[in-house]
């Protein structure tokens, strides 16, 4: 075979899985990463607070699929051959291990994302890749039988003719390319949605997945930080509804369950403008009727407690004492004194209390998108397109996403791996 070259395009969590998975698999081929800005693995660096959420603890495909709002069902074959459990042992195999907090998200146990950083920088470097930084991809061109720009779009083609590829870099060099891979995410604007399409490909178009709601209300006004272990929260007019851990922060509303919501309702949402009617249970899984029932129980029990410090549901004590004054109660009232109607009041307050969303906010560092490469013309065995051979995907440039816990880098070391298998065959 000699030196078949293989070029990458995107130096994140996908581009540097396959380019690992390539090399290793065929020492003989000239693997080459080219990265558009001076940052590597920015985004790995970055993510979980800087700890890095590898991977999450759900072994089972079937259940596994259920997390990814788009591309779940294209992702079960390959994550049955490449899962949470090898990516945990492939991370073992170089020395890094992993550990599973109590929600079932995985880090290293060094709770330093620059270990997972070092361990694809090594790895890459041991196979025998070459990275280059400060080289995107600006062209390219296919070359069928020698006809540079003869483009083949029907799946007919996909194995039958050898595709050699001419790449014009961003550093304006030009270098040819056996075979392509195009990992460099899925955000609007991004080089490889812009080659996939001049290749052949349809794209969906990008919006923002994963990230937290504005919200400016007097309820939530200097609470920053306090969180809800269980809450539920829907957006009106729709059935998007999601119950995990609910947190407080600066702007508005975010954690698990907000989060997840954004990534289910990704494309409804941007329709909307991020303009929006949220409800929140703050006291889920009970309803509200069920929250008054008991509301109703505990004046009855404590008629002489202060409604401002007498709260039966363990919501957090400054968010309680804010829902009781929206709901009507003086600040030195008594469950004794407190009217059918107050009641009443409080108890939609808990179990239903009703937020303008304004706008979204990325959720930390992390940039996650729906969109990208339509998935129907990619061969999930191997990562290859269906319209251009040759060419080959992975990660975020593919309209797969998935919701907040380690699953998008999952999909990312999953889809890697089995393109840069794919390549070096």
């Amino acid at each position: 075979m000699g030196s078949r070259r293989i070029v990458i395009a995107g130096g994140g969590a996908a581009g540097f899985f396959a380019a690992i998975a390539c090399a290793e698999a065929d020492p003989t081929a000239d693997v080459q990463l080219h990265e558009a800005t001076n940052h590597p693995l920015a985004k790995v660096r970055v993510s979980g607070g800087g700890r890095c959420n590898v991977t999450h603890a759900c072994f089972e495909p079937r259940d596994l699929v259920t997390r990814y709002p788009r591309g779940g069902r294209e992702l079960r074959g390959p994550l049955t051959r490449f899962g949470p459990a090898d990516t945990v042992a492939w991370f073992a195999a170089r020395g890094v291990e992993l550990k599973t907090e109590a929600d079932g998200r995985m880090f290293p146990v060094t709770d330093d994302s620059g270990t997972i950083v070092n361990c694809l920088q090594s790895a890459a470097a041991k196979a025998g890749v070459r990275v280059f930084t400060r080289s995107g991809l600006k062209k390219v061109e296919r070359d069928v039988s020698g006809a540079l720009g003869l483009f083949a779009h029907s799946k007919s083609t996909l194995g039958s003719t050898r595709a050699t590829f001419q790449i014009t870099l961003t550093t304006g060099e030009q270098i040819p390319a056996d075979r392509l891979l195009l990992a460099t995410g899925g955000t609007q604007g991004s080089a490889g949605l812009t080659i996939a399409q001049a290749l052949g490909h349809s794209i969906e178009p990008p919006v923002p997945s994963l990230f937290t709601f504005n919200v400016a209300d007097p309820r939530l006004k200097d609470l920053a930080g306090l969180s809800v272990p269980v809450a539920s929260a829907s957006v009106r007019d729709t059935k998007l509804r999601e119950t995990g851990p609910l947190l407080i922060t600066h702007w508005g509303l975010s954690g698990p369950a907000i989060l997840k919501l954004s990534a289910w309702g990704a494309r409804e949402l941007h329709a909307a403008g991020y303009r929006f009617s949220l409800a929140v249970n703050w006291v889920a899984p009970r309803t509200l009727a069920q929250t008054q029932a008991e509301l109703t129980a505990f004046r009855t029990a404590n008629p002489k407690r202060q409604v401002a410090t007498g709260n039966p549901f363990g919501v957090p004590a400054r968010l309680w004492e804010r829902l009781a004054s929206a709901a009507g109660f003086a600040p030195d009232a008594t469950w004794s004194r407190a009217a059918n109607s107050t009641l009443t009041a409080l108890a939609a307050q808990l179990a239903a209390a009703e937020f303008a969303v304004t706008g979204k906010s990325t959720n930390k560092e992390e940039f996650v998108t729906c969109g990208g490469v339509r998935l129907r013309e990619v061969d999930f065995a191997t990562m290859e397109s269906r319209a251009c051979p040759g060419l080959y995907f992975a990660g975020e440039v593919l309209d797969i996403d998935g919701v907040t816990g380690g699953f998008n880098f999952q999909s990312a070391w999953t889809t890697g791996w089995h393109a840069g298998r794919a390549l070096a065959e």
